[in-house]
């Protein structure tokens, strides 16, 4: 990748990536005899002799030594093993197989070792269609599982005395997450951390106290000190934000149920012109959080903390923003997280449209005045959007946007579309590329020219697919020095200020009095 912007004046080449289906890097499993240093690779995907597995580690030995607990996925991302391999022979003995028609994944998807003296191994499986925690013999017999619900588990460890496991959980609602405590037999939990938001907990090495990295909607995480018991109070000890800032009246957003034409509720954020002291302007702007797999709408500190202040400016002036954890998110369990198998830009795309619907009926805003955003997954879906469901969006600003799904990166892209080889039906109704036709109202793009995730080639073969399609209102924006996500001010300011100006311009006016763009 070409980089213009140098100390030594010259164009220099930056290394980065491979692209989907391209040869990638494997791990293998080797069992070595000592002291004669015998190396025995192991097989540990059962009945798969001819490729190496996409994943595969140790998950940790027994008290003994006696056994090792192995993780493996297989190359197609389709099946999960965990496994049992003997010190003595090296001989592997499969104790649970997860195999998902989709891919397998979810939260802790990794997480496991074994109970005290071996006596068990454990780990946490989506075999219910949540991420709970199971347990069983070492020969694979007597399976428990030991936490259930629609829920999911985190996060989980051994305490030090090896009588607890510790959890954080989603099981209050699938808007917090809290620290709990279990026995390691199953059992009732304990829930340890109190308050709506998100804990993040270290215990200490003895486990009597936890370090909570705690945050709200409206606050970002600090630092607080516990006991580990129910009920204890929390010190805190860290204040991040300036004085300004914390004498701001952030909003805790309300979250809402936008019914979704499958019948499903689809949870969203809302930022309404009336919580800032400003009078409605008539128009609605949605804004897409990125990599398709992360969750967004909660009573915790976003991960797009930007655009959670730049949606306060949006409502400041007007508009009406809707934030919506879209099938593909994370947070919900295994249905929702594969609902886009084979079809980005498919299920999730119609959650923004049933979104818009939700807009038009709650606040009376057609849709020819929503406008959408976001960046990387959420610039993917503006395109999709704009390109595919004109008619329910006024206009859209893609950020540093993936535009054709063969050209990202293959452990991301491989599980859910398979690889392009494969499944090229998959990957061309999922890339915003073949559908530029469909482009009919302003455009917005903006794109780091030393974006090592979605590389500027994206936008660049979009941008040459636009003028060859004769389209003319959209414009794009480059940033020479920036990566994916930018780093300086400048270019920052610089973005917000050019999609605030878009959608005021656009979506924010009347119709018949709207400004058009040009490249």
């Amino acid at each position: 990748m070409p980089n213009y912007v140098t100390l030594s004046g010259y164009t220099e080449e930056l290394s980065t990536r491979t692209k989907v289906g391209d040869d990638q890097a494997a791990g293998r499993v080797a069992f070595v005899s000592l002291p004669r240093g015998d190396v025995k690779w192991l097989r540990v995907v059962p009945g798969d002799t001819t490729h190496p597995p996409a994943t595969a580690f140790v998950m940790g030995w027994d008290d003994a030594g006696a056994r090792a607990l192995v993780y493996a996925v297989s190359r197609d991302y389709k099946t999960r093993v965990i496994s049992t391999v003997g010190a003595d022979s090296g001989v592997v003995r499969p104790i649970d197989v997860l195999r998902d028609s989709a891919w397998v994944g979810g939260p802790c998807a990794g997480c496991g070792g074994w109970l005290p003296n071996g006596s068990r191994a454990w780990w946490v499986s989506e075999a219910d269609g949540y991420a709970h925690l199971y347990s069983a013999a070492p020969d694979g017999t007597d399976r428990k599982q030991l936490t259930a619900g629609k829920f999911e588990v985190v996060s989980a460890e051994l305490s030090p005395d090896r009588t607890q496991f510790w959890l954080h959980t989603s099981e209050q609602s699938a808007f917090d997450q809290d620290f709990y405590t279990m026995p390691v037999g199953g059992g009732a939990r304990t829930r340890i951390t109190r308050g709506d938001g998100s804990h993040t907990v270290t215990p200490s090495p003895d486990g009597a106290l936890l370090a909570d990295v705690y945050s709200r909607a409206n606050r970002p995480p600090e630092l607080f000190v516990l006991p580990n018991r129910a009920g204890a109070a929390a010190a805190q000890l860290t204040t991040s934000p300036t004085a300004d800032w914390l004498a701001f009246p952030w909003l805790a957003p309300e979250i809402v149920m936008v019914p979704a034409s499958d019948g499903v509720q689809v949870p969203a954020r809302i930022y309404r012109p009336q919580q800032m002291n400003a009078q409605p302007n008539g128009a609605a702007v949605i804004f897409v959080h990125g990599a398709g797999y992360l969750h967004n709408v909660h009573h915790y500190w976003s991960s797009y903390s930007r655009e959670y202040m730049f949606n306060h400016y949006l409502a400041s002036k007007g508009f009406v923003v809707l934030d919506i954890d879209y099938r593909g998110s994370a947070g919900y369990g295994r249905d929702w997280r594969t609902a886009i198998y084979r079809h980005m830009g498919g299920r999730d795309l119609q959650d923004q449209v049933d979104g818009v619907k939700y807009l038009q009926r709650t606040f009376g805003v057609p849709p020819e005045r929503v406008g959408i955003y976001g960046g990387s997954y959420g610039g993917f879906m503006t395109l999709m959007a704009l390109f595919t469901e004109p008619d329910w969006f006024g206009a859209g600003a893609a950020l540093r946007s993936v535009t054709d799904w063969a050209h990202y990166n293959h452990p991301y892209t491989a599980q859910i579309l398979n690889t392009p080889e494969k499944d090229s039906v998959a990957y061309r109704r999922s890339s915003p590329i073949y559908f530029a036709q469909g482009l009919k109202d302003p455009l917005l793009m903006a794109h780091g020219m030393v974006d090592v995730n979605v590389n500027y080639q994206d936008i660049v073969r979009l941008e040459q697919r636009l003028i060859e399609l004769g389209k003319t209102d959209w414009s794009l924006a480059s940033y020479p020095v920036e990566d994916h996500g930018f780093v300086r001010p400048s270019s920052w300011t610089d973005e917000y200020r050019r999609i605030f100006e878009l959608f005021e311009s656009t979506i924010g006016r009347a119709p018949g009095t709207r400004a058009t763009g040009t490249r």
